[in-house]
Order: structure tokens, then C-alpha cells, then sequence
């Protein structure tokens, strides 16, 4: 195994505090991993019989760039050194075993990012990987990310956010499986021979998260002619401020999922769910950090504003009109949260304009977020099937549900000897459909929010289709 060296025995010419994309290994690393990644087959192995694969000594020479240009980048971030040391080994045993399915076990137990999160922090990560709501396929990855960890959020999850795992981070540069829609990095896409007993972090990208909102965020107020308070005009303006906001949404949003009443694992891992299901419970994760955020804005944590309009504009403009319709639960909580606060009078379409009661919107959406929890609550109590029922009665009293739907006929449509799990297919691939409002603002929507793959900090967020 090759021992990647720390700055201070390394040599005298290294510069630990550099960036990574600007040393000279860097773009050699990169245009290697974007030379290996089109002769993957979806499992991350070469095939060799393949139309247009290299041979075996083109690709054990791509792998040797990679490697040794990790080996040359390592010193600039010595508190990775052992990961480092450790993927330039499986990738130099990727290609000696002849490039089958990759494993990095070894390498993502050697990554440990959340042990000690420093603001600012650099860290280069290369996996065999799928890039979630970007590329489905476990092709190589090189990213150089930045940690985002100010004192302030520090503060609030050492004494009341406790997430341990939780990274908030930004892009430096990436291969092409981030030049996506993807605003994660999860252990669980990197391809390994077996899982490990459990995951010990998990990373969120608030700058894409946050460009994204800043730029669909101004399109749909143009759009609806929505007269914004001057402050979430600042916001807009503000990407720093904006990522400040989503780090914070993000962090709470995280340890909300095994947090609270609930009668089931939060990530429903395993589990055939309804749709709907899923939508809620990322719903109540976001609305619970909006919940928090009142309280903190209470105590005078200027973010915590912030992440009121954030999680209120993302889902209510971004999240329904982004994807396709099948199954689109994130689509879904949005819907709902949106038809909740037009049923309560905190938003008004009228004369083609659409008016926001900001003094209301809080105590509006934290009743949602309430009754959500009592669902939670009460769903200890109940049969599986009868949960579900009841999630639904829930999402359909606001949201009309396909017409065509056999779930919206209730019970007693649903052959009920069947397990809850085989009633499933009987879902519509789009059992709440699009009001009207929303297949108009989708159409005039679509372009921007196309427009946002790939998105970073540094892109123009101004150039809205």
C-alpha cells in the first residue's frame, strides 16, 4: 500500500493551506476519472467486449493517473490522509483485479469527515458511486468539497440540533455525475462489498441548494407579481446568506427523521410504501425545522428568518413543478403545503397576482406541521393499512386526488385481504395531480428550473431562462 505522507514530512515544498483545484494534479485527476467513467457498465465494472472499450492497458494507465494525482494531492489535505492512502489502494486493486465491481469498503471506512468539522475545511473525495437525482449508474467520482460549519451552527447542534453525521458543504469542482441535479454525498451510493454496520456521515451541498432556490425563487415572483417584504428581497440577492439558511434547514431536517412519534422507521428503508407516505415525511421534516426556526428567530438568530422563507418559497414554488409525475413525493409535499395555507387565507391568487399573509404564514404552517405529528402520534395505534388510510384522508382533505383513483373510494374499493404491501400497485403513478395553478406555473417555470442543473455558488443565478 502506498503511504501518502503528512505536510511536514512530505517535503518542504508543499503548501497544505492550498486549494485543490488550483494545484496542478487536480485537472489531471479530474480529466482521468471523466476517461474512466464512460467505459462503466451501470455496476461501475468494465467490460472489455463492450463496443468502444479500452483495452486493459489504456485503463490500467487511466487508473495509475488517478491514483498517483491523488497521491499529489494528498498533502494538501492532511487530515485525510488516511483515506487517501487507502483509495489510491483499492483503485490500484480495482485495475490489478481486473476492473470487476468495484469495492471501496476500505476506503469509506477510512473516511471519517464529521470526526472534526472545520469550517472550511477541505476535502477530495473519488468513489464508484450513483449520484441521487443525478446519475443512477456506480460510475467514478472525483470532488473536491468544502466544509460549511460557522460557530453559530456549531453551537446550536452541540447543544440542540445533535446530528453527529451531518455535513454541510459546498462544491469546489466535480466530475460530470455532479453536473446534475445531485445536492448530496451519501456513503450509502459508493459501491462496496457489503454494507457497513452503520454510516458515519452524510453531506448536503447548501450551495446548490441554495442557487437553486435563489434562482427559481426569482422567476416564480416574477411570475405571479408576488410584492416581496424588502428582506426576502435581500435574501435573494445574498447567496452567502442563503446558503447560511439551508445549512441550518438541512441540519434539522436531517435528525428530524429519527426524531419525534413515530410508529415506523422514518426512512421507510425496506418498506413498499404509498407515495404519499414518503411525501409526509419529508414534509414534517421540513416543517419541523420551520417550527424550529420560529423559535430561534425568537431568540434572535437572524438565519433562522431566513430558513422560514426558504422551506415556504422551495416548497410551495420549486419542489411541485420539478420532475416528472410518477410517484413525485417531494412534488407532493409541496402541493400540500401550499393548498394548506390557500385554505387558511395566508396565500391568495387574485387578479393574477399572488399575495403572501407573511404575519400569518407562521402560525399557519406550524398547524400543519401539527397535525402531521398527530397523525404520527396516533399511527402507533393503528394497523399499517389503516395508517395509510389515514395519512390519505389527511393529504386529500386539501388535495383533490386523481379521479380515477381506487384509494380515494376508500376502504371499502380496496380488496383488504390482500397485505398492505400487494394494495401498493394499486396506487396512481400520479394520485394527486397538478391543480390548475400549478400546470400553468409549471409551463412557465420549466425552462428556469432546467436551467439549475449543475447549478454552484459560482454560477451566474441571475440568468434565468
Amino acid at each position: 500500500m502506498t503511504e501518502i505522507l503528512a505536510p511536514e514530512v512530505a517535503g518542504a515544498d508543499v503548501l497544505p493551506t492550498g486549494r485543490v483545484v488550483d494545484h496542478p494534479a487536480w485537472p489531471v485527476l479530474k480529466a482521468a476519472v471523466e476517461e474512466i467513467r464512460p467505459w462503466q457498465s451501470k455496476d461501475g465494472s468494465i467490460d472489455f467486449e463492450a463496443e468502444n472499450a479500452p483495452s486493459r492497458d489504456t485503463a490500467r494507465a487511466a487508473v495509475d493517473r488517478a491514483a498517483s494525482a491523488v497521491e499529489e494531492l494528498a498533502p494538501l489535505l492532511p487530515h485525510d490522509a488516511e483515506y487517501h492512502t487507502a483509495v489510491v489502494a483499492d483503485l490500484r486493486r480495482w485495475a490489478e483485479e481486473g476492473f470487476g465491481v468495484p469495492d471501496f469498503l476500505d476506503s469509506l471506512l477510512a473516511f471519517q469527515p464529521a470526526r472534526e468539522r472545520v469550517d472550511g475545511r477541505q476535502h477530495l473525495v473519488v468513489f464508484p458511486m450513483y449520484t441521487q437525482n443525478g446519475n443512477p449508474d456506480r460510475n467514478f467520482e472525483a470532488v473536491v468539497l468544502r466544509m460549511v460549519w460557522p460557530e453559530w451552527l456549531a453551537e446550536l447542534e452541540r447543544t440542540r440540533f445533535d446530528n453527529p453525521l451531518f455535513l454541510g458543504i459546498t462544491f469546489e469542482d466535480f466530475t460530470a455525475g455532479y453536473d446534475t441535479n445531485s445536492a448530496v454525498l451519501f456513503p450509502e451510493t459508493i459501491a462496496v462489498r457489503e454494507a457497513p454496520e452503520r454510516f458515519s456521515w452524510g453531506g448536503i451541498f447548501c450551495d446548490r441548494e441554495a442557487a437553486r432556490f435563489r434562482r427559481v425563487s426569482e422567476a416564480a415572483v416574477a411570475v405571479l407579481g408576488i410584492d416581496l417584504p424588502e428582506d426576502i428581497r435581500r435574501l435573494l440577492a445574498d447567496q452567502d446568506r442563503c446558503q447560511q439558511a439551508f445549512v441550518l434547514w438541512d441540519m434539522v431536517h436531517d435528525r428530524t427523521h429519527s426524531h419525534g412519534d413515530l410508529p415506523f422507521d422514518p426512512f421507510m428503508i425496506k418498506q413498499r410504501q404509498p407515495f404519499w407516505m414518503y411525501g409526509l415525511e419529508e414534509l414534517r421534516c421540513d416543517l419541523t425545522a420551520f417550527k424550529e426556526a420560529v423559535k430561534l428567530e425568537a431568540e434572535g438568530f437572524a438565519q433562522a428568518r431566513d430558513v422560514q422563507y426558504a422551506v415556504i418559497f422551495d416548497r410551495m414554488f420549486r419542489f411541485p413543478v420539478t420532475g416528472d409525475r410518477n410517484r413525485n413525493y417531494d412534488g407532493l409535499g409541496g402541493q400540500l403545503l401550499f393548498a394548506y395555507l390557500h385554505k387558511h387565507d395566508v396565500v391568495r391568487w387574485t387578479d393574477n397576482t399572488l399575495r403572501i399573509d407573511w404575519d400569518r404564514a407562521p402560525q399557519v404552517t406550524n398547524q400543519l406541521c401539527a397535525e402531521i405529528e398527530k397523525l404520527y402520534r396516533d399511527g402507533i395505534d393503528r394497523p399499517k393499512l389503516v395508517h395509510w388510510l389515514k395519512a390519505y384522508e389527511l393529504v386529500s382533505t386539501y388535495l383533490a386526488p386523481h379521479p380515477g383513483s381506487v384509494w380515494a373510494k376508500g376502504p371499502e374499493a380496496l380488496d383488504t385481504s390482500l397485505p398492505p404491501r400487494k394494495l401498493v400497485d394499486q396506487v396512481l403513478p400520479d394520485e394527486f395531480p397538478l391543480s390548475m395553478f400549478y400546470e400553468a406555473l409549471a409551463k412557465k417555470l420549466r425552462d428556469v428550473i432546467a436551467s439549475t442543473k449543475g447549478i454552484t455558488a459560482d454560477s451566474d443565478i441571475r440568468a434565468a431562462a
